[in-house]
């Protein structure tokens, strides 16, 4: 299962705090420069900030999620969209050039399905690329040191790289460090813990929703020692760490 099936709740403020990253963009534009054309599918692409970033770039972008609430926001941003899931795209075989998936493989059910997906929908020398999280990126992660309960579900949603790059071959790495705030995610968060003692912050984090959900105590009690932490100034501070798998569809 995924981390986090519903985004229902997530849609209704998440352009709050949630943007396009510059750290992730940086690499994440010259994954995709290489594509024979523009025509790119944004897999998961919930209300469509990193495919807005692109269409700038000159992307023509089709952005594509099972929440409905979440293209919602998308379409107010003038974006083409499409409710569907990303393990079974209703779409022609090689019908675009490029593919992302961002953040969102931790989300579905079928990781290796959802690439799949992506490279099917993708023509000859187009790019598939995903932003993830692996176990290796995950490891030493501060908020689950101080909310331990949701390292199961954390590491059952989180494979190894090695294990993400055997669902596809021809695979490669490029190491993404959050240096700013804008992507609003938990890696995001991860060197302004502070910002995770807000409550409107911390409610469109999907990590923090299922806490709610499932570790209702937990959460308080780890929310009360990290506030502590921060204001004697020994609160974690290390940046988030993702991984950009890169694939040339041939």
């Amino acid at each position: 299962m995924g981390l986090l099936s519903d985004y229902s709740h997530q849609a209704l403020d998440y352009d709050r705090t949630r943007g396009a990253s510059p750290s992730v963009l940086e690499p994440l534009r010259a994954a995709l420069h290489p594509a024979p054309g523009r025509r790119l599918a944004d897999i998961g692409g919930g209300t469509g900030n990193y495919a807005l970033a692109l269409r700038e770039d000159g992307f023509d972008p089709l952005v594509i999620d099972r929440s409905e609430a979440m293209l919602a926001r998308a379409m107010k941003k003038g974006l083409r969209t499409l409710r569907a899931d990303a393990q079974e795209l209703p779409l022609a075989d090689e019908s675009f050039d490029a593919a992302m998936l961002i953040s969102m493989l931790h989300h579905v059910d079928d990781m290796e399905a959802a690439l799949r997906e992506a490279h099917r929908i993708v023509g000859g020398a187009g790019r598939v690329v995903a932003m993830v999280f692996t176990r290796e990126d995950i490891e030493g992660f501060w908020p689950l040191e101080y909310f331990p309960s949701s390292r199961p579900w954390m590491e059952a949603t989180h494979p190894p790289l090695d294990q993400l790059l055997g669902m596809v071959e021809g695979g490669k790495r490029t190491e993404v460090v959050f240096r700013d705030t804008e992507d609003g995610s938990l890696a995001a968060s991860a060197s302004r813990p502070e910002l995770v003692l807000d409550c409107a912050w911390r409610r469109q984090i999907s990590f923090f929703e299922r806490l709610e959900r499932d570790h209702p105590d937990e959460l308080e009690a780890g929310l009360e020692r990290l506030a502590v932490a921060v204001a004697a100034g020994r609160a974690p501070s290390e940046p988030g760490r993702a991984s950009l798998l890169i694939w040339t569809v041939s």
